[in-house]
């Protein structure tokens, strides 16, 4: 073959027409060589083998290397590099899992969405509050690993434990946030403590006391946009009892808007103010309250968000009764439509302060 082609070189004659090999010349594609190789490989990576009893790759990453190894094993010559290669021919590629179940779907899903925000919208056009509120993931204190990467010396990554367990000593902050949805402002009441009905509300006292009140001087209404589960749950009698308590004290009519149930990621203050603030600490060890504070207060977006925060060191005892006596107490009136998601919480008497 070498002669041939030099001979080719030396000839004034040749003509080259784009192609120096000749169709069909080259090394064969190993899928043509070892045409069991590619449905081997397809046995491999099929969702159902894994678990099965006789599948030498059950619970194991199926990674490039490990799926050549096993061919290999199998009696085919195959690299690594070839076997991605074939796995893109056969349509596989390297994924992530995406957020997009979110269970069982409400038949008034969207009647309730619609239903929320015709309230939403005549609450700010009359100037009174809306508020959007929930519970951010609970963080460990200390030199724990905090997910995402930052920019420190080249060579000074910061140093973190190798396992993350809670440090009796420094605890577990319970970031409760409350989300001016007018204003584009937020509150952050981060807390020592359960994370419980008294404590949601508590943060929302706090909201109203150095936030709410100052900017909203005239209001006479409250609206609370809230998910369908954790400490500001629909369910919960402490929310509703503690809720007439801020209500008695505030002289406000307070309003509540519950999501549909698996529908919390539509809550503004998820993407609003929470995704900003695991962006700002990302990568950093929250080592100190001081710090979660001092990260949280410092969130900030080109849109103008601001944020305010404080540590909460109340005491919040978790699985606190409460019984028909005081639930029948409480002033509420239900919407006519979903009167369990939709419903108000009026004063019993002269606001306290």
């Amino acid at each position: 073959m070498i002669r041939q082609g030099l001979a080719e070189l030396k000839n004034p004659q040749t003509t080259w027409r784009g192609r120096v090999r000749r169709p069909g010349g080259g090394r064969k594609r190993i899928a043509d060589r070892d045409t069991a190789v590619v449905r081997d490989l397809e046995k491999l990576v099929e969702p159902v083998t894994r678990g099965d009893p006789e599948s030498p790759l059950r619970w194991t990453c199926k990674s490039v290397r490990r799926l050549a190894e096993e061919l290999n094993q199998q009696g085919h010559v195959i690299s690594y590099p070839v076997v991605a290669q074939l796995l893109g021919e056969l349509g596989y590629s390297l994924q992530a899992t995406r957020k997009s179940k979110e269970g069982n779907r409400h038949p008034d899903r969207n009647a309730q969405f619609d239903y929320l925000n015709g309230k939403v919208k005549r609450f700010l056009a009359n100037q009174q509050p809306v508020v959007s509120v929930d519970t951010k993931k609970k963080a460990l204190v200390g030199d724990c690993k905090n997910g995402g990467r930052e920019r420190p010396p080249k060579g000074a990554p910061e140093q973190v434990r190798v396992h993350d367990f809670l440090i009796p000593a420094l605890g577990r902050a319970t970031p409760y946030g409350v989300y001016d949805l007018a204003r584009n402002v937020g509150w952050v009441s981060v807390g020592m403590d359960h994370d419980t009905a008294a404590f949601a509300v508590e943060s929302i006292r706090r909201w109203w006391q150095s936030m709410g009140r100052p900017v909203y001087p005239k209001a006479s209404r409250l609206l609370i946009t809230a998910d369908a589960g954790g400490s500001n749950g629909p369910r919960l009698r402490r929310w509703k009892v503690e809720l007439q308590k801020l209500a008695d004290q505030t002289g406000l009519q307070i309003a509540v808007c519950h999501f549909p149930p698996a529908t919390s990621k539509w809550n503004k203050i998820e993407h609003r103010l929470f995704s900003f603030i695991s962006q700002n600490w990302r990568g950093k060890p929250l080592i100190s309250f001081e710090v979660i504070i001092n990260l949280i207060a410092a969130t900030t977006t080109t849109k103008g968000l601001k944020v305010r925060a404080e540590v909460d060191d109340g005491i919040y005892p978790a699985g606190t009764k409460i019984d028909h006596k005081q639930l029948a107490g409480v002033c509420l009136i239900r919407d006519r439509f979903h009167g369990d998601w939709n419903y108000e919480i009026h004063p019993r008497g002269a606001p306290s302060g």
